[in-house]
């Protein structure tokens, strides 16, 4: 029998992938922080389609779409807004800033500086923004979306880890392989419209099917001994000789929930080791800070969280 939530990753994996080839896996990892209300750090070279995916994300959620590009001169206001002078009424209004959308994309967002980047603390945690004496609300389904690159180094700033640990996931997008760039040359290689215009006829998201999802995924029976392994491994990250800041309880709850969605959607009635190792990648690697020592040895984080996988015992 289809549930809902299965049913909503086979509308973004089908509607996704008429402008996407090749992303099953970040399609698959979208739903997940979709469901969970979570924000999505997509990581890549250039040229791998991480802005087209987010803009065929927004279409498909029907929501307001905005773009920030981030550059070493943008500045708070510049994201969240500012307050002007109203000649007519003869006082300050607020101007919203880009950040009150649906999706929001900040495209090389280690390009802004670390004040700027405080800037989307607030709305990323607590889904508001206060300006001066005022606070706003921000769209229930408020998402954002960044992506950085990291292997360029020049006038770039690393995201601190509080900026980090808002972050549910961090996708990591490589290059294609041959036979998905193969179709993606068939399909794009004759056409000479602009690469980032989308397909008018995308399919939009019922939002009561994403209501039904998310009630499908919170109903969904967590044993003890599979939420005594979330914390095995929050504190195996933290003991970690090469790590030098471990797993949060922020980022406990992120693997916790993701999990969970991820055994929604395989039909699952409970949530199993499995499903933890299935999203530990996307949840875990981002949020540790390696020690300086396997900084230097290139030791990546992914390798780390792989190892902890693999020391940490599973439950029966």
């Amino acid at each position: 029998m289809s549930t809902a939530i299965a049913e909503l990753e086979h509308l973004l994996q089908r509607e996704l992938g008429r402008v996407i080839i090749g992303a099953e896996q970040a399609t698959r990892a979208l739903t997940i922080a979709l469901v969970a209300r979570g924000h999505v750090l997509v990581q890549g070279a250039p040229g791998l389609g991480k802005t087209l995916l987010a803009k065929s994300l927004a279409r498909v959620l029907g929501g307001e779409f905005k773009r920030i590009q981030g550059t070493a001169d943008l500045m708070p206001g510049d994201i969240i807004g500012v307050h002007v002078y109203d000649e007519a009424h003869r006082a300050f209004v607020f101007r919203p800033g880009p950040v009150f959308a649906d999706v929001v994309l900040v495209d090389e967002i280690n390009r802004a500086g670390p004040k700027t980047q405080s800037a989307l603390l607030e709305a990323m945690e607590e889904r508001q923004v206060s300006a001066e004496r005022d606070v706003f609300a921000l769209p229930a389904d408020f998402m954002v979306l960044a992506t950085q690159n990291p292997r360029e180094f020049e006038g770039t700033y690393p995201l601190p880890e509080s900026q980090l640990d808002r972050f549910m996931m961090r996708i990591d997008i490589g290059y294609p392989e041959r036979d998905a760039e193969a179709q993606i040359l068939a399909r794009y290689g004759a056409r000479f419209a602009p690469a980032h215009e989308l397909p008018a006829e995308l399919a939009q998201l019922d939002r009561a099917l994403l209501a039904r999802a998310r009630a499908e995924a919170e109903a969904l029976h967590v044993s003890e001994a599979l939420a005594s392994y979330v914390l095995d491994l929050t504190r195996a990250s933290r003991e970690q000789a090469r790590v030098a800041l471990g797993l949060s309880t922020r980022g406990a709850l992120a693997l916790l929930r993701a999990a969970r969605i991820a055994a929604a959607i395989r039909g699952g009635e409970f949530v199993s080791p499995d499903d933890v190792k299935a999203v530990a990648p996307w949840v875990m690697a981002h949020r540790l800070m390696l020690a300086p020592e396997a900084a230097l040895d290139g030791t990546s984080d992914l390798e780390v969280v792989r190892s902890l996988l693999e020391q940490t015992p599973v439950p029966r």
